[in-house]
């Protein structure tokens, strides 16, 4: 559940933050009268998210067990390409989201009604499909009934409060160092759903080597015990995992994550906590 969580929070707390933004520049420069266009983006983002949600869902189940596999390693590996880029992209513009959006808005709000709505519906529209479609693959990772939709549900919700806190100027936090540290959780949980992405595909016949196992812990950590369940819950651990699957988590994890944490060149030594003014403004 907490991975599930950690996503729905990461994922709504950049919307959220994109509503806000959109929102207060609105209001700070007179253009209430601009908001309601703002909103009909946004729910039909949310509306389209569900949607996606559910057809994957719903279509996967017409499929032979086979297909099903097939699709859900797919999809997995596309979650991790998708989730993977969005954390090195917010990382790096985190600090200049405000402006970057900004600027976009007003090149919205001088051609007209629709590409207002637009705006808001690709901003937020991203982080939507991209929540629906990890959540889900997490979910078919897991196994573990409605706790990880229970999660992600939390998630959200919380990014939601979150959100109006900063609106509302009571909440200030580092976003630079918070989407940095949750990004790097959500990488380590990226690779677990990779490596089950991997182990679809292999009982798809997609990829040689279901039966090759790296090594067998079962007997230590059961799969059914509440220590098992909370790491494959956490992330997608499993007690006999395959070669191929253990290569692909280990050749993910350690590159990503090295690239993910370097300091990039010239960069200050010391992160400015830039940010605060940023939410404040928000």
């Amino acid at each position: 559940m907490f991975a599930n969580y950690l996503i729905g929070l990461r994922e709504g707390l950049e919307a959220s933050l994109v509503v806000c933004i959109l929102i207060a520049y609105l209001v700070k420069t007179g253009r209430k009268d601009r908001l309601g266009p703002v909103w009909t983006g946004v729910g039909a983002a949310v509306a389209l998210a569900m949607a996606f949600g559910a057809v994957l869902q719903f279509g996967s189940n017409e499929l032979s067990f086979k297909a099903q596999e097939a699709l859900g390693g797919s999809l997995s590996i596309i979650a991790v390409a998708l989730v993977t880029w969005m954390v090195f992209w917010m990382r790096r513009t985190a600090r200049h989201l405000r402006s970057e959006l900004q600027g976009k808005l007003d090149a919205a709000l001088a051609m007209g009604t629709g590409a207002l709505v637009a705006t808001a519906f690709l901003a937020v529209g991203r982080e939507g499909l991209e929540t629906s479609l990890f959540i889900w693959t997490a979910v078919q990772a897991t196994g573990d009934g409605w706790n990880p939709l229970v999660g992600a549900t939390l998630g959200l919700l919380t990014s939601v409060v979150l959100g109006w806190l900063f609106y509302r100027g009571a909440l200030k936090i580092n976003l630079a160092k918070f989407f940095t540290w949750t990004g790097g959780m959500l990488v380590v949980v990226a690779a677990g759903v990779l490596a089950y992405g991997v182990h679809d595909l292999q009982e798809a016949d997609w990829i040689p080597g279901l039966y090759a196992h790296a090594f067998n812990i079962s007997s230590t950590i059961p799969a059914d015990s509440w220590y098992g369940t909370l790491l494959k819950g956490v992330f997608n651990f499993q007690p006999d995992p395959t070669k191929v699957q253990v290569w692909v988590w280990g050749l993910y994890l350690v590159p990503t994550l090295f690239f993910f944490f370097r300091k990039p060149a010239g960069s200050p030594s010391a992160p400015a906590k830039a940010t605060a003014p940023e939410a404040k403004a928000v």
